[in-house]
């Protein structure tokens, strides 16, 4: 990574750092009665079963990433490590969290990928297909959720109820450009000669035929990788049940905390079905992790079945595990795998 990219990088960090305090400070406040001394009495006579276990689902949500993506990829022909795979996927759910429309995600985990000697065009359909499968994957968990809790969506304010109906939508959309994407490689190829061309015209750019070389070698990898792939249906289903298996698990940290916290467990579908309609109405937003969107939704949605305090109870550690530490763990294993890395360059 260049200078210039840790530069900005860590520009990304430091503000997402701040209204991550920002929207701790603001939930804390609104809850009135509910500090963080208070949630730390909680969690210490909390059922430590359910409480393990949603710990446990968090921290699989970062491992089924880097399932996933090793699926896909044993099906092209590379074969890579769990670790490698975990690396794959941590460095996604750092960067994606910390910068805006989770933008840096992909290229961060596609900087790894091509590092441990896979191609470029390889890497960028892996990135597409599990990207499509990702959001594939969060529709099917808000129509599954309709069907385990018919009336949850109606139990939403106005506003929580248009940010799910975008989010259902923008989902749908990104599905369906996706599946293009990986059928139709001219979509991202044509556009990148063209750009080329015009740069060298404006002479911004020298050694034109060089780099559209270059495009044709990654367009003819991704090519073949997207052929591969779409005629195997097997990598297709694997990689979505690793995709369905990682949303579920994040999914169900609510519903787990709400039980930790001695709520009645009768109602912890309900809770499932109202967390996977607040993922679909927070994703599309862009604000780095969906901050403050997915807290209001949480709140709101929650509120009418538990009640005011335990909804703030539940919301502030249900984030705090499938967000914040998750975001912390990621960039820590995330930094140890660039620095290993660098040292074997070296």
């Amino acid at each position: 990574m260049t200078g210039k990219k840790i530069s900005k990088n860590l520009i990304w960090a430091i503000i997402s750092l701040i209204l991550a305090v920002l929207t701790v400070r603001i939930v804390l406040k609104q809850s009135r009665d509910l500090s963080i001394t208070d949630l730390c009495a909680l969690l210490k006579t909390s059922d430590k079963l359910y409480l393990s276990l949603a710990i446990i689902a968090s921290l699989l949500f970062i491992w089924f990433e880097g399932t996933a993506i090793r699926s896909i990829l044993k099906r092209a022909g590379y074969k890579r490590s769990p670790l490698q795979g975990l690396l794959f996927s941590t460095s996604d759910i750092y960067f994606s969290a910390i910068t805006p429309s989770s933008t840096g995600g992909q290229p961060a985990s596609a900087f790894f990928m091509i590092r441990s000697g896979i191609s470029a065009g390889i890497t960028t359909a892996t990135l597409v297909l599990n990207l499509m499968m990702y959001t594939l994957s969060i529709i099917v968990l808000g129509i599954i959720s309709i069907i385990i809790s018919p009336k949850a969506f109606m139990d939403f304010g106005t506003a929580s109820k248009v940010f799910i109906i975008i989010g259902f939508v923008v989902m749908l959309l990104l599905a369906t450009g996706f599946f293009l994407l990986l059928k139709k490689e001219a979509l991202i190829f044509k556009p990148a000669s063209k750009l080329i061309s015009f740069l060298n015209k404006t002479k911004i750019i020298k050694h034109k035929e060089h780099l559209l070389e270059k495009i044709e070698r990654v367009r003819t990898d991704y090519k073949a990788c997207s052929d591969l792939i779409s005629g195997h249906h097997g990598v297709l289903i694997t990689s979505f049940i690793w995709n369905l298996l990682q949303r579920a698990s994040q999914i169900m940290v609510p519903m787990l905390v709400f039980a930790a916290l001695g709520g009645d467990q009768s109602l912890m579908p309900t809770v499932f079905s109202k967390q996977c309609l607040i993922t679909m109405g927070y994703n599309f937003v862009p604000i780095p992790g969906g901050m403050g969107i997915s807290d209001y939704l949480m709140i709101d949605g929650f509120d009418g079945i538990m009640g005011s305090a335990m909804a703030y109870s539940v919301e502030l550690i249900s984030r705090g595990l499938t967000f914040y530490i998750c975001v912390l763990i990621s960039g820590i294993i995330t930094l140890t795998g660039y620095l290993i890395g660098n040292r074997k360059e070296s």
